[in-house]
């Protein structure tokens, strides 16, 4: 049991229809409305490195995500090499440097995009890249089929790492997902020296948070549609 380890999170200042809901906050589920409500994307972490024993719990947790047809097309590269994170920070900030003058961004609002994505990478103690493989899913011979076979890994994948996240939350982690990967795959790929096989889908960074953050949530009724 890790209940305990979940970091407390103060919503006195949420008014969401969560702070409403007495079965959100009290009762023998308030560990997991704990879990849930208390996990944030913190992108600045103590200088303090990941123990790897930790890693691979999370990693554990990821893996036990529902995915399509059982299939399990997740890929994880665990980085916690600080000249590894440097290239892969340094190459990817290059290419979005590029991207954004191609778009006509200011000059000094591309410094401080690329900046600020810099010190989120090579802040953090350890980052895990997520990638797909469709490597033991169907194949259709219509792109139709195809192109949903390919969105069932994307969300298979994406399952897993919400389990991560949550994961990392309760053993007094903080992490931030960042999809950049989705933009240079290949430059991933490269860096990291994966097989052709795995698709990057997102960079998870991971520490201990050396900020609070604190994000509400639109009403349920503006999301939700009963039928």
């Amino acid at each position: 049991m890790h209940r305990q380890r979940i970091a407390s999170v103060d919503h006195s200042d949420d008014d969401s229809d969560w702070r409403q809901s007495d079965w959100a906050t009290q009762g023998d589920d308030a560990w997991f409305w704990q879990l849930i409500r208390g996990r944030r994307s913190v992108r600045r972490y103590l200088p303090e490195p990941v123990e790897k024993a930790l890693l691979e719990k999370l990693l554990t947790a990821a893996v036990w995500a529902p995915s399509a047809h059982n299939r399990q097309p997740w890929r994880f590269c665990v980085v916690t090499s600080d000249p590894v994170k440097q290239d892969l920070s340094d190459r990817m900030g290059a290419r979005w440097r590029a991207d954004l003058s191609a778009d006509g961004v200011d000059e000094a609002i591309i410094e401080r995009r690329v900046r600020i994505s810099h010190a989120r990478i090579t802040g953090a103690p350890a980052l895990v890249a997520a990638s797909l493989s469709l490597e033991g899913m169907d194949d259709y011979p219509d792109r139709r089929r195809q192109e949903a076979e390919w969105l069932m890994a994307v969300q298979s994948t994406a399952l897993a790492c919400q389990n991560l996240l949550l994961a990392a939350h309760n053993y007094g982690l903080a992490a931030c997902w960042m999809c950049a990967p989705l933009f240079v795959p290949d430059l991933v790929r490269d860096v990291l020296d994966l097989p052709q096989s795995w698709h990057p889908q997102a960079l998870i960074t991971l520490g201990y948070a050396a900020e609070e953050k604190h994000r509400e949530r639109l009403p349920l009724a503006e999301r939700v549609t009963w039928r």
